[in-house]
């Protein structure tokens, strides 16, 4: 069974607690050994601010009795009329609890397994971890590891599969949804849970997963490092002196140049960019830079300085790189390993004169070649058997809506507009999206 601590002072306390066997303290607030549930003997540190103390009470009233969700689960109508009933035979706290948890565990489903049965808020679900994000990163961990800022739990539950786990973090609403959230995933044996500073705990002898808020100083989500909590300077140092371990970022965060000695993983998920992570100390990898494409778990590492590919004109087929290989700078890499060759050195797009199946690109058989002339491009596809058109472009500025609204489509055809710069010319190149496998997993 997991166990939750509290510290505010001194990390040793909270390390000799970890090590005795059960006996730990809590530096403020005081202890409360309540139950949190039928079976939950866990002694949990109280929050002291009232609003989370009220969401903390209904928390624990809704996993007591949760009768309620099923109810929500299966209304209709609108959410007004659904609290005026619920409010007849439920206090007001647990009715927005209750709606609140059964919307976000709804929208976790693309994320988790296990959404229905997890416990999340709103600032918790969106910062949190893709589950099969969080597995690649596992997968590199051993031993005894601490998730520091550990939110819903995602990343802690995924290390829990090989490690134990001691997961962090100052909001004690979090650490309570990383104990029940470790429970959902059984993996809460080994989840130990404290509630405070991740800077006054002392991890020198474990590897760190730290993911820092993006959100500390506001409600939008910040690409600058300088405004993450913990900031840059603790992150920085954290790389430097502990044994080891993988900071988690945005992977449209200004971390080029800032973690010397460092492997810098790009991470995307059907196509979509999840993550960077920082690999520092005995976790780090040889190269710089490195891309992983999930679901498949490909990657591709190396230094972009290292790999340079020559310039073809349009072939018969043309290859859009994965975002996280095009953010981790390996589109020439990608190129060399796979035999292409690049449209232009300001474009990511590839080409080539053989069809190439690869999770780091996607590929399409061209079928025209246009000049960037909106009368042009509608003549051609009023001539087409085009039913529908998807709009791409990566350096060009284009309002693909406004272009895809006034083409004709006199067809059932599905066909692809992508602009791309060819010899530093802007150019309308037509073709067919050519189909890959598809993987179904929580995204």
């Amino acid at each position: 069974m997991n166990r939750v601590f509290n510290f505010q002072a001194g990390p040793e306390i909270v390390a000799n607690a970890m090590q005795g066997g059960g006996v730990f303290q809590h530096l403020r607030g005081g202890l409360d050994g309540r139950r949190c549930g039928h079976e939950d003997r866990r002694m949990l540190s109280l929050p002291v601010e009232p609003a989370l103390r009220a969401e903390w009470d209904a928390l624990h009233a809704l996993r007591n009795d949760p009768r309620i969700l099923p109810l929500v689960e299966a209304a209709a109508g609108s959410e007004l009329q659904l609290q005026k009933q619920l409010r007849r035979d439920f206090s007001d706290p647990v009715v927005r609890a209750a709606i609140s948890l059964v919307e976000l565990r709804r929208r976790a489903g693309v994320k988790f397994s296990r959404a229905s049965q997890m416990w999340f808020d709103r600032r918790g679900l969106e910062q949190s971890t893709s589950e099969p994000v969080a597995r690649h990163k596992a997968q590199r961990f051993y031993g005894s590891v601490a998730d520091f800022c550990c939110g819903i739990g995602a990343d802690s539950i995924a290390l829990a599969a090989n490690c134990d786990v001691v997961a962090i973090d100052s909001s004690p609403l979090a650490c309570l949804r990383t104990t029940w959230n470790a429970a959902v995933y059984e993996c809460d044996a080994r989840v130990s849970v404290v509630c405070g500073d991740v800077e006054l705990f002392e991890a020198s002898d474990r590897l760190v997963h730290i993911d820092p808020d993006r959100r500390a100083h506001g409600s939008t989500r910040s690409v600058h490092i300088e405004d993450y909590v913990p900031g840059l300077p603790y992150l920085q140092a954290a790389a430097s002196r502990l044994k080891g371990g993988a900071i988690k970022l945005s992977p449209a965060a200004n971390f080029g140049g800032k973690f010397a000695a460092a492997e810098i993983e790009l991470v995307s998920l059907r196509g979509e960019c999840k993550e960077a992570v920082v690999w520092f100390g005995a976790l780090a990898g040889t190269a710089p830079w490195r891309a992983t494409v999930l679901p498949s778990g490909e990657t591709l590492a190396g230094d972009p300085m290292e790999f340079f590919v020559d310039q073809s004109p349009p072939q018969r087929y043309l290859y859009d790189p994965d975002p996280a290989v095009v953010r981790a700078g390996l589109v020439d890499a990608a190129a060399s390993r796979l035999g292409l060759c690049r449209l232009d050195r300001e474009e990511e797009y590839l080409t080539g004169s053989a069809w190439v199946e690869s999770p780091f690109v996607q590929g399409f058989e061209l079928i025209a070649e246009l000049p960037n002339n909106p009368r042009e491009i509608r003549q051609y596809f009023r001539a087409s058997r085009a039913g529908q058109v998807e709009v791409k472009c990566r350096r060009i500025p284009i309002v693909a809506e406004s272009i895809r609204r006034k083409l004709p489509l006199p067809g059932d055809e599905p066909l692809v507009l992508i602009f791309a710069r060819l010899g530093g010319r802007a150019r309308a190149l037509v073709g067919r999206r050519l189909a890959t496998v598809t993987h179904h997993e929580p995204a």
